[in-house]
């Protein structure tokens, strides 16, 4: 058993947070920094070389050597250049350590060596990661070394975003400034700033290393190409919430005290339905710290994982037959004085600021239910909407029984008079306290869930940044906002303007309300009655980038430009062909390589077990030989003319040139012609001899870690 460790004296000491600010820089230059933190002030070349400075001497004696600008490109993924604190070496040959302000503010990484959908030409190199110094630097602690890390955006030459983090910090200051005008509107003149809160939680795999090294459809693609059912899987239901195994226990300890340093509140952590899948989920941040906080999350799953003998996998479906992975997004708007304008309060019939938010919310997610799935589509997510194990493709919002009562009445009536209440919930045991239960229960079924004070948004992948989601909740809510602020700004009687604004919204945009089951085939065919999209695959959902009404709204509110979100697309239709191409050719590579040649040895063993069987005693029955011959060769012949199709389907898909059509072509042609090869080889799985299968099972990689 390890030392017990106090989550509170070790929480944030690698953070260069506003404790250690407070006291290592002069008062007037903490007051300076502080400025441009809160209200975006413009930070001046003398206060950045103090912070430099302070940051770097810090830095040393938490035992770093080298910093880095740390920022997230469009690879989904964070980047990093370290540079050491050295300085070029003096006359005596000494060296002593330097950090300025320029290094602090302005990085200049290879632009071209990362995506960037056609903004960049190859030859064109400068890109520029300018510090965040919103999301606080800190100190990472690995084999390596210590090294500072300086969250930071990543721009081209020329000003694009080149990376995540700029336009979700765009889309905030624009959530911002419309959120304020709402509020304002409701006479409130005290809050000065308007932030999304988040809280994202992640679903992730373990499993035994040496068993993830001897499949190459782990190493190469993250999910298993190849694998037949156990005999138990998660139909029990046994491993949800269940007792935690000691090595994975052990795992999770060392996790928790590595994010605590880094000042990540990881707070809940436990194991989820599927065999060997388990959650852990942080307390809510700022929307671009929580960003950063949940690629720290990721990385440092993987880095522990691999400590303890383990790997962490983060597909969102990395075995087929049992429940993927994802990351629920839950999101709020909170003000800088506490208060959280989705709380609607005990009776929110009568909390009118509050309805005109959530309607907002409605008619946003309504209008733009395209985008939000967009924000969800990645290849391994395609394997989870809709399967019954995740939210379905269909968006829509889950609102319970409480407000969505207040709504009816409001589209009815025209006037909300009552708010159901939760009542006791009562056990019926004496020893058991009785006690006030929510008006609502909840839906995991839903896309979209008011759960108390937030929108839950689930249908995130759980290998994805969940910078885009939030980049577009923060964006379509404050178009939404803006628009009922057009409105009522210029109202002669505002209680009567706002009152008819909520029951217009309200009844416009209830279409996109569901409590139901998502699951259901009836929803399928209610959406589509109601005109809901059901966007099935991540090539169908990338369009919604490029709609004349995306690039209004995101050109509007100055978070992205035309030529950024083509670039998007782009990428995007590259990532998915990438991505299959490399699926494809790791099936074709396991199965010329390991999987036939396996087979055909264990047809051989069986033919000779027959024959020598049939020779020693010509009367014996060899029936059941000659039949699990037959079986195994028949399966094999399938898997041969399978491999064949699936060698001419990816040539054929990767002669394409254009992203779109290429992508369209992996979707259309190569994916079925992958399932069509692992169908016998799960079945072959079933038959040959295990000490002859060329890699560990299923029953091996979940039950075994």
């Amino acid at each position: 058993m390890g030392a017990t460790v106090n989550p509170a004296e070790i929480f944030g000491q690698n953070v260069f947070n506003d404790t250690v600010m407070k006291e290592r820089l002069p008062k007037k230059i903490y007051q300076e920094l502080k400025k441009t933190i809160e209200n975006g002030a413009e930070l001046s070349p003398v206060v950045a070389e103090v912070v430099a400075n302070a940051m770097k001497d810090w830095a040393v004696e938490k035992g770093a050597t080298h910093y880095s600008h740390w920022f997230q490109p469009m690879t989904g993924i964070t980047a990093e250049k370290q540079d050491a604190f050295i300085s070029a070496p003096r006359p005596d040959g000494k060296t002593i350590l330097e950090f300025s302000g320029k290094e602090l503010i302005k990085g200049e990484p290879d632009a071209s060596s990362f995506p960037s959908g056609g903004l960049r030409a190859t030859f064109e190199a400068r890109g520029y990661t300018a510090w965040d110094c919103t999301s606080p630097a800190f100190i990472r602690e690995d084999a390596a070394g210590a090294t500072l890390c300086i969250p930071t955006a990543f721009c081209s030459y020329t000003g694009e975003a080149l990376d995540k983090k700029t336009p979700l910090l765009r889309s905030m200051e624009a959530l911002n400034t419309q959120a304020l005008r709402i509020l304002r509107l409701f006479g409130n003149t005290t809050s000065k700033k308007v932030t999304p809160s988040v809280g994202p939680e992640q679903e992730y795999f373990l499993v035994d290393r040496e068993k993830y090294m001897k499949r190459k459809d782990l190493i190469f693609t993250g999910r298993t190409l190849f694998g037949a059912m156990p005999p138990k899987g998660q139909e029990l239901e046994d491993h949800y919430f269940g007792a935690i195994r000691e090595r994975v226990g052990s795992f999770m300890k060392d996790v928790n005290e590595e994010l605590w340093k880094l000042g990540v509140s990881a707070k809940t952590q436990h194991n989820e339905v599927a065999p060997a899948q388990h959650e852990l989920a942080p307390i809510y941040a700022n929307a671009n710290i929580a960003v950063d906080h949940n690629q720290l999350i990721m990385e440092t799953l993987k880095k522990v994982a691999e400590r303890h003998g383990m790997m962490c996998l983060l597909h969102e479906k990395p075995f087929e037959g049992v429940n993927g992975s994802g990351k629920h997004n839950n999101w709020s708007i909170v003000t800088d004085d506490g208060i959280n304008l989705l709380d609607p309060g005990v009776t929110p019939h009568e909390n009118v600021q509050f309805l005109l938010v959530l309607v907002c919310i409605l008619k946003a997610v309504d209008r733009h239910a395209d985008l939000l799935r967009e924000s969800a589509a990645d290849v391994g997510n395609d394997h989870r909407l809709g399967a019954n194990e995740a939210p379905p493709a269909i968006v829509s919002v889950f609102l319970g029984e409480q407000l969505e009562d207040v709504l009816l009445q409001l589209i009815s009536t025209g006037e909300a008079t009552r708010s159901i209440q939760g009542g006791t919930l009562r056990t019926g045991v004496a020893t058991l306290p009785d006690f006030v239960k929510d008006a609502t229960d909840r839906n995991r079924t839903s896309p979209m869930a008011f759960t108390g004070n937030k929108f839950e948004f689930r249908m995130v992948g759980s290998q994805d940044s969940v910078a885009e989601p939030n980049v577009v909740m923060n964006a379509i809510v404050a178009e939404a906002f803006s628009e009922a602020a057009d409105v009522l700004e210029q109202a002669a009687d505002f209680d009567m303007a706002v009152h008819d604004l909520i029951k217009e919204y309200a009844a416009e945009h209830y279409r996109i309300v569901f409590n139901g089951n998502g699951y259901s085939q009836e929803w399928v065919e209610e959406a589509k009655r109601r005109g809901l999209p059901n966007i099935r695959s991540m090539v169908d959902a990338i369009p919604a980038l490029v709609t004349d009404k995306a690039v209004k709204l995101y050109e509007t509110f100055g978070i992205y430009t035309r030529s950024e979100l083509e670039s998007r697309a782009e990428i995007s239709y590259e990532a998915y062909a990438k991505a299959i191409n490399i699926e494809a050719r790791t099936m074709i590579d396991m199965a010329s390589k390991h999987i036939i040649p396996a087979v055909v040895r264990a047809v051989q063993k069986l033919a000779e077990s027959m024959n020598a069987v049939s020779s020693a005693c010509p009367e014996a029955d060899v029936s059941v030989q000659r039949e699990l011959l037959m079986e195994t060769s028949a399966y094999l012949a399938e898997t041969k003319r399978a491999l064949s199709r699936l060698i001419q389907k990816t040539d054929q898909a990767a002669a394409v040139e254009e992203a779109e059509q290429r992508a369209r072509t992996y979707h259309d042609l190569v994916v079925p012609e992958m399932d069509a090869l692992r169908a016998p080889v799960d079945k072959l799985e079933m038959i040959v001899d295990k000490s002859m299968w060329p890699m560990p099972s299923y029953g091996d990689l979940i039950f075994e870690v």
